[in-house]
């Protein structure tokens, strides 16, 4: 399926979602979560939603991460193409860039290759675990910077795509992705 089409369908269904059933999704997923095997790793990276785009409500997971006390690592739009990944601390200050996406303003860098789990946003995902973001890349090239095993977990408010996803040879593939009803794993596909 061609991308473009897909991320203008998958943005016209999010922009209709009301806010309380975003919330109520969104505290889905972290049910969902619960139930897949990512729990034993020690540093998680964890994307903060752009709230105008209705993106998945992270702040769940994130209370989750807390209470099971990980190392939660925030990214931050270094320049037009590359992130730079920041330990959340009680310090931590949050700003919105240009893309209103809240970033930490600086802290203590973390090297990608220190990373366990990597929950990814997207717009859109199929059955190989092949997905779809904003089209700018920054995931596709900051996971080829952090190791083989990183684990590559997507959160959808949407279910899997049927039809597979026109990859290309930069895009990587998901590990799992979890929605509302269901934990989708992509080991071994």
């Amino acid at each position: 399926m061609i991308k473009r089409d897909l991320r203008l369908n998958y943005s016209a269904l999010r922009k209709d979602i009301s806010r309380q059933s975003l919330l109520n999704a969104s505290l889905s997923i972290a049910n969902q979560l619960l139930k897949t095997p990512i729990w034993e790793g020690t540093y998680y990276h964890l994307f903060l939603p752009i709230a105008e785009k209705n993106e998945v409500d992270t702040s769940f997971v994130l209370s989750i991460l807390q209470g099971k006390d990980k190392n939660i690592v925030l990214p931050k739009v270094s320049d037009e193409s590359t992130l730079k990944h920041y330990l959340l601390t009680d310090g931590t200050k949050l700003q919105k860039n240009q893309w209103g996406i809240p970033e930490p303003v600086d802290g203590i860098e973390v090297e990608p290759r220190k990373l366990d789990v990597v929950f990814v946003p997207l717009l859109a995902f199929d059955t190989k675990g092949n997905r779809i973001g904003y089209g700018k890349g920054f995931y596709d090239r900051f996971l080829n910077e952090c190791r083989a095993d990183v684990v590559k977990v997507g959160v959808s408010l949407f279910t899997a795509e049927a039809e597979t996803i026109d990859a290309e040879a930069h895009d990587i593939r998901l590990d799992y992705c979890v929605t509302p009803e269901k934990v989708y794993s992509f080991k071994g596909v």
